[in-house]
């Protein structure tokens, strides 16, 4: 979800999303509520961390606590590194309203921060 919000906050982004443990695929509860807010993430794949940990890069933000605790370190040029912590909906059990519920409050909070992140950290480099 952060990097679908990214790209539509700046298409000229480039931006990367991977998981220490990817899934399969996408989570379809994902892809409906960012549907929602008219962010299409349904083309999206699911991709390891570990294609991306010698590589160049501005920002790593890691959006999970287990991501910030299980991330291999980074060998390649890292600027800055940013641990923002965002609940797994997907862990979420319950009814099905309750669960798409949890996944539009991760939603709107990554979208929160990331626009707050966008306008004070990289708009003016764009």
């Amino acid at each position: 979800m952060a990097h679908g919000v990214l790209k539509s906050l700046d298409r000229n982004l480039e931006v990367c999303s991977a998981g220490t443990e990817p899934a399969t695929m996408v989570n379809p509860n994902a892809v409906r509520v960012m549907k929602e807010i008219g962010v299409d993430i349904s083309s999206h794949t699911p991709k390891s961390v570990e294609q991306y940990l010698c590589d160049k890069w501005d920002y790593v933000i890691t959006v999970c606590g287990g991501a910030n605790r299980n991330c291999p370190m980074f060998a390649g040029n890292v600027k800055h590194r940013i641990h923002i912590g965002f609940d797994d909906p997907s862990d979420v059990l319950g009814t099905s309203d309750f669960v798409m519920n949890e996944f539009r409050r991760v939603r709107d909070e990554i979208h929160k921060w990331f626009t707050y992140f966008y306008q004070k950290e990289l708009r003016e480099f764009m």
